[in-house]
């Protein structure tokens, strides 16, 4: 599956999918064969960190 390009539309799908799909950022860049540094630097410059405690970007 192809993820948004857009930061913003990026961090809902991904929050979306970790709330309702996957228990972990692990579990769904393997199911959706993303890389995790990258995903996680898109995010970052964007202003979003990823929180393991609460499994969601914020």
């Amino acid at each position: 599956m192809e993820l948004p390009n857009d930061p913003f539309m990026l961090m809902s799908t991904v929050n979306m999918y970790l709330r309702d799909r996957y228990a972990s950022l692990d579990e769904l860049c393997a199911a959706l064969d993303v890389d995790r540094a990258e995903l996680e630097t898109r995010l970052r410059n964007a202003g979003f960190e990823y929180s393991a405690e609460n499994n969601k970007f914020w």
